[in-house]
């Protein structure tokens, strides 16, 4: 078995789970809601080595100046493909020479407002915006004109931005965020993965209670689905935990009545029917959770053949940073330790975005994805940079 380091920032890890008693009490001793936002700071070359990075691996920018650069998508050839919502355009990033960095930066799909989920299926590629799911024939390695699959979504609210990927079973999977921290939604789709039909494009709600799962991927293996869900704010330095959930049909995850381990949640409105008590009782609880407002967003799993076989369908997940904490946690790539299929633990992969004493940073994560070398890629949204993570060897310094 191989060793497991848990970070220090870790909220109770386990697979059998937390005992409710002490979930209470750490809900009492943090109560104070903090506001601090660290100040962006610009990137620059000299930054890199500020960067902690897992042993025997390096980094490197992959792709700069992408205002805004959200989800990653791979295709066959090794274009990667990034969305950026804030100018409603996907970029298309090629690395001609493999040397690690792309030469060629050119606007592959325009004119989708607030695009930002995306995924590449049959020869298409699929994006997703705040009310639609579009999709676009690739041809010759580009993609062409987008036709609206999907023109309903729920309004965005709260959490506008989409995300979606094809499972196991060749249906598509797509998050619809919450309006809210602690609302009870009248729309049944917010706070939901659906799934949808892509033989007529209809849709049902796969499961709920998930404040806004952003991050979500099938196992290699196991094919099981797992997902990262946001823990509401205003609640504490440390609560609530954020979820890494194992996501089943028909289930309900808790938002908004209960988090963490069935902990009923204070702060949240009495439910139109039944108690908050009875709601969480019903509901799943995570299989491991993480340090309050690290806000996760990307989550992969590896499947390459480049880094060492320990990381294989291991995943990576991108935290973008907290806002609501104090001091702030997340603004960085943690790796989810799988053993046998099931998830044991969280390491830091790579590290070192917040600077200053974590008054500032100069990176807040969004996509992952992994490249056709066997990289992996993520996206910084603050200063537009992709990055690209490679392995040097057990013992190697890196460059």
């Amino acid at each position: 078995m191989r060793h497991t380091l848990f970070l220090t920032v870790l909220i109770s890890a386990s697979l059998t789970g937390i005992a409710a008693e002490k979930d209470k009490k750490s809900e009492t001793e943090s109560t104070v809601s903090n506001v601090v936002r660290p100040k962006q700071k610009d990137f620059s070359e000299e930054r890199l080595p500020q960067l902690k990075l897992a042993p025997g691996f390096k980094i490197n920018v992959f792709a700069k100046g992408i205002d805004n650069a959200r989800m990653l998508a791979v295709a066959e050839d090794g274009t990667v493909f990034v969305t950026q919502p804030g100018k409603g355009q996907v970029s298309a990033l090629r690395d001609n020479d493999g040397d690690g960095v792309a030469e060629e930066i050119k606007v592959a799909v325009s004119d989708v407002k607030d695009v930002h989920g995306i995924t590449l299926h049959d020869n298409h590629l699929y994006l997703a915006s705040t009310k639609e799911l579009l999709r676009a024939p690739m041809l010759n390695g580009k993609p062409g004109k987008p036709e609206i699959l999907i023109k309903d979504l729920p309004d965005g609210g709260q959490h506008p931005k989409r995300t979606m990927g094809f499972g196991p079973d060749k249906a598509l999977y797509l998050s619809i965020g919450s309006t809210c921290n602690n609302c009870e939604e009248s729309n049944p789709e917010h706070a939901t993965m659906l799934r949808v039909d892509p033989q007529n494009w209809q849709r049902k709600v796969f499961a709920k209670g998930l404040r806004n799962t952003i991050g979500f991927a099938w196992h290699p293996e196991t094919k099981e689905f797992w997902g990262m869900d946001h823990g509401s704010d205003d609640r504490g330095d440390n609560v609530p935990p954020e979820e890494l959930n194992l996501i089943k049909e028909n289930a309900d995850y808790g938002w908004p009545f209960c988090y963490g381990q069935k902990i009923v949640d204070k702060k949240a409105n009495t439910p139109k029917n039944g108690t908050k008590e009875e709601h969480c009782s019903k509901s799943i609880a995570p299989v491991l959770e993480y340090q309050a407002h690290s806000a996760p967003i990307g989550f992969a799993f590896y499947t390459g053949s480049q880094f060492p076989n320990e990381f294989q369908n291991d995943a990576f997940v991108a935290m973008r940073g907290s806002w609501n904490r104090k001091p702030a946690t997340g603004y960085k790539i943690v790796r989810v330790n799988f053993e046998k299929g099931k998830p044991v633990g969280f390491d830091d992969f790579v590290s070192g975005f917040l600077v200053e004493n974590g008054d500032a940073h100069f990176g807040r994560l969004a996509g992952v994805a992994m490249a056709k070398n066997g990289a992996l890629l993520f996206s910084d949204d603050a200063n537009g940079i992709v990055y690209q993570v490679s392995y040097l060897g057990a013992g190697k310094e890196r460059e």
